[in-house]
C-alpha cells in the first residue's frame, strides 16, 4: 500500500509539472502584448517598460517559468494585474463556492443516475427502462445554458420556488444557501446524471448475468440482497471511474452555470481572467484545476481496492 501510494504520488508530481509547463506555454502563446493591454488605451512607453519589469515580462521565458515554479512551490501564485489582489487569495475566496456547487451536482448525479440505472437494469424491457433511457438522452442532448434558462423561467419566475441568482455562504444562512444552489446544481449535474445512468445500467446488466449472481440466487438470497449486495457493488468500479473522469466536465460546466446564476465561483473567476488577459490569474486557476483533477483521480484509484478487495494496489491480483 505504501509503495503504491509513493509511486502514484510520484506520477502525480510529474503530471503536475507537465501541466504547469503546458499552462505557462499556453498563456504565453496568447496573441498580443500583455504589458500594452495593462497600460491602457494610450500607453506611455515608460509605463509599458515599467509594467514589463514589474511582472517579469522583460526576462527570458525559461527564467519566467522557473520563477513561476519557485513561487508556486511557496504558495505564491502571483498578483492579479487587474485587481491587484494576490491570486491565491482570490482562488481561496472563489473555490469554496465552486466546490459546494460541484458536490451538490455530484450528489444529484449519483442519486438520480445510479437510481435510474439500477431500476432500468432490473426492469429491463419495461416502461421504467424506456423512461430512464429517454431521460438520459434528454440530459445528454440539452445544452446546460438552455436548461438553466428554462429552469429559471419555470422555477424562479413562473413558480418562485428557488432564487435565480446570487450566493449566500452556507455559514451565514444554510437554508438560503440551498435555496440559491438547487437550480445551479441541477443544471450542472443533469448531464453527469445521464452518463452515470447509462454506465450503471450497462454495468448492472453485465453483473446480473454473471455466474456469481446466479449462484447467489441459487443459494436462496432475496432479490434485494442479490441486486444491492452483489450486482451493484461489483458495478460500482465503472461508476466511480466515470465520476472521476467527469470532473473536467464539472469544471467546464461550472463556467457556464456560474455565469447564468451569477455565482462568484471558480468558473466566473476563470472567465474574467481570460477576458482581461490576467496572466497570473489564468495560470493560478488552471494550475489549481489540474492539481484538483490529479488528486481526484488518485482518490478514485484508491477507491478501487475498497470497492473490490480482489484488486490489489500493488498490481498483483
Amino acid at each position: 500500500m505504501t509503495r503504491y501510494l509513493l509511486r502514484r504520488l510520484g506520477q502525480s508530481v510529474v503530471t503536475l509539472f507537465l501541466a504547469s509547463l503546458a499552462v505557462f506555454a499556453g498563456v504565453r502563446a496568447l496573441p498580443g502584448d500583455p504589458a500594452l493591454a495593462m497600460a491602457g488605451e494610450t500607453p506611455d512607453p515608460a509605463v509599458v517598460a515599467q509594467i514589463r519589469h514589474a511582472y517579469g515580462f522583460d526576462r527570458s521565458l525559461p527564467v519566467q517559468y522557473w520563477k513561476f515554479l519557485e513561487n508556486a512551490a511557496e504558495g505564491n501564485l502571483g498578483t492579479s494585474s487587474q485587481t491587484g489582489v494576490p491570486v491565491a487569495h482570490a482562488i481561496a475566496q472563489a473555490a469554496p463556492i465552486t466546490v459546494e456547487l460541484a458536490l451538490l451536482s455530484l450528489l444529484f448525479a449519483i442519486v438520480l443516475g445510479m437510481g435510474a440505472g439500477v431500476l432500468a437494469a432490473v426492469r429491463r424491457g419495461g416502461p421504467i427502462e424506456w423512461m430512464a433511457n429517454a431521460a438520459a438522452l434528454v440530459g445528454l442532448s440539452v445544452p446546460s445554458f438552455w436548461l438553466g434558462i428554462m429552469l429559471v423561467l419555470a422555477f424562479a419566475i413562473a413558480l418562485p420556488l428557488f432564487s435565480a441568482s446570487g450566493f449566500v455562504p452556507i455559514a451565514t444562512d444554510p437554508l438560503d444557501n440551498l435555496h440559491r444552489m438547487v437550480l445551479p446544481a441541477v443544471v450542472l449535474g443533469s448531464a453527469i446524471a445521464a452518463v452515470v445512468m447509462r454506465q450503471t445500467r450497462s454495468a448492472m446488466l453485465e453483473s446480473l448475468s454473471a455466474d456469481y449472481v446466479r449462484t447467489a440466487r441459487a443459494k436462496g438470497l432475496s432479490r434485494r440482497q442479490v441486486v444491492y449486495g452483489h450486482a451493484l457493488r461489483n458495478s460500482l468500479i465503472t461508476v466511480v471511474t466515470v465520476l472521476g473522469l467527469q470532473l473536467g466536465q464539472l469544471i467546464s460546466g461550472a463556467v457556464v452555470t456560474e455565469q447564468i446564476f451569477v455565482l462568484p465561483g471558480f468558473g466566473k473567476l476563470t472567465l474574467d481572467a481570460v477576458t482581461n488577459r490576467d496572466y497570473a490569474m489564468v495560470q493560478g486557476v488552471v494550475l489549481c484545476t489540474a492539481a484538483a483533477y490529479i488528486a481526484v483521480n488518485l482518490v478514485v484509484d484508491l477507491l478501487y481496492s475498497v470497492i473490490d478487495p480482489r484488486i490489489r494496489l500493488g498490481g498483483a491480483a
